[in-house]
């Protein structure tokens, strides 16, 4: 059966690696990946950070696998081939090093998801304290994606080479802002006339990437290679919706994407904003809520007519009042769309999935949101709720008892501040300055709010506290 996966490439030989990416998940496999094969003329080197898995099931393959839109009337499959070697950094740093460093790379792409930059959300700053940016400031062989970039710009800077483009993939506000400052400022601890090299000819251009791509189950395995013929032990799952907007500043080259969809803009802000506070915010909220109250997945969660007139209610209300859309976007259009996206019954998005790494999430997705619309005097309910549905799902758990994993890089300080009493509770969070930002954290009014809206998750559940908040 692998040999049948394998007798459907298509492989152009002159396409060679132009681009390493770190974090080889399924989210670029299925967004950043098929735009780059389909502009034509690139290959992808795929770093996996941690786990040998992605690279184990893939080798066999020839490094191809298939990308399954899931729509409404029926999934559609499309073999990819960009992929041209796949390596794993925990096994080889110095291998990883090397591709970075290779005359033939111009761009490093990233989806690392928002912990693995090694910052503090609420500022965006290097966190000095972590334990990978120790490691990688003695030792030159790095562990984390910060250290790789930055170990890997010095050793092309020894061999004369000019500097790769950083293309950061994640939902950062800011991304390539924040991800140059992160460089820079680890660089700067290493070699400051590295930092002053990489900041005066490197580029960092921000972008914004939009696909649901739930995670494949083996159901999903099974169902495809009865339908295709042939077994696919890394396919990837996602919704037909697709979107990529990026910052038009490269400093060597890079593929064609104007001609695959790609948006390429001057300022990619006020698209950044829009998607994620409209998508990625409500997503966290009708994941933590929707958890709670016992929906599986979005899907899930949408089709519960109280959740779907809580999320309008979200758009409308707290949402698009604190947006400056693009330039010829609709808002109101966009959260249309997006509930029809969430409400497709194909894409099966665990409500857990979403919610993992809340204390990096919040602060972007909804946080921003809260601490703008208070200083406008505009009231936000259904966002503190989410807040406060965040804090209890870290909680460990469920509204019926039973444990939850919560799956977050501050999981054993966030399960540590919880109390009987909600207002000791939310004062306790309250404190962590990598998640809320200054203005948050001193107002007296927004705590009471949150504690209010913790209380009666408490003692009424999820389910219940939604009716009546906010209405569409």
């Amino acid at each position: 059966m692998e040999a049948g996966l394998r007798d459907r490439l298509y492989r152009d030989p002159t396409a060679k690696a132009g681009i390493v990416h770190l974090g080889l998940g399924a989210f670029f496999r299925a967004h950043g990946a098929i735009y780059v094969a389909q502009a034509g003329g690139w290959g992808i080197t795929g770093v996996s950070l941690q786990s040998p898995g992605t690279r184990d099931r893939l080798q066999p393959q020839g490094w191809a696998y298939t990308a399954v839109e899931l729509g409404p009337d029926g999934e559609k499959p499309q073999v990819v081939t960009v992929l041209r070697d796949v390596l794993v950094a925990s096994e080889d740093r110095q291998a990883v090093l090397d591709a970075m460093a290779s005359p033939a790379t111009h761009i490093v792409s990233l989806t690392v998801t928002e912990k693995g930059y090694c910052h503090e959300p609420s500022t965006g700053r290097l966190n000095r304290d972590h334990p990978d940016i120790a490691h990688d400031l003695a030792n030159p062989l790095p562990r984390s994606a910060p250290g790789f970039l930055v170990r890997a710009l010095a050793a092309r800077r020894a061999a004369g080479l000019p500097p790769f483009t950083v293309l950061c993939c994640d939902n950062l506000p800011e991304n390539g802002r924040v991800v140059r400052g992160v460089v820079g400022e680890l660089a700067r601890l290493i070699d400051p006339a590295l930092a002053d090299w990489i900041l005066a000819n490197g580029a960092f251009p921000a972008t914004m990437v939009d696909r649901i791509v739930p995670a494949a189950t083996p159901a999903d395995l099974d169902r495809l290679e009865a339908a295709a013929g042939y077994r696919d032990e890394a396919p990837v799952m996602h919704e037909p919706f697709r979107q990529w907007v990026i910052e038009n500043d490269f400093c060597g080259p890079r593929p064609a994407f104007e001609t695959v969809g790609v948006q390429m803009v001057a300022d990619v802000t006020p698209y950044e904003h829009m998607k994620l506070r409209m998508l990625n915010g409500t997503h966290s909220s009708l994941a933590y809520l929707g958890y709670l109250a016992g929906h599986e997945t979005i899907a899930d969660t949408m089709a519960d007519p109280v959740f779907a007139r809580f999320v309008r209610g979200l758009w409308r209300h707290e949402i698009i009042p604190a947006l400056t859309p693009p330039p010829g976007e609709d808002p109101g259009a966009y959260a249309d769309a997006l509930a029809a996206r969430y409400a497709n019954p194909a894409i099966r998005h665990r409500t857990w999935q979403i919610a993992m790494d809340g204390s990096q999430k919040l602060p972007q997705r909804i946080l921003g949101t809260i601490a703008e619309s208070r200083a406008a005097g505009r009231a936000v309910p259904g966002l503190t709720l989410a807040v406060a549905a965040w804090m209890r799902y870290t909680s460990g758990r469920d509204e019926q008892g039973a444990a939850i994993e919560v799956r977050d890089p501050l999981a054993l300080r966030l399960a540590a501040l919880w109390r009987d009493d909600p207002a000791q509770t939310v004062a306790g969070f309250l404190r962590l300055a990598e998640v809320f930002p200054p203005a948050l954290r001193e107002d007296a009014g927004f705590a009471a709010d949150v504690t209010d809206a913790l209380a009666g998750l408490v003692r009424d559940g999820a389910r219940a506290c939604i009716q009546g908040r906010v209405d569409a």
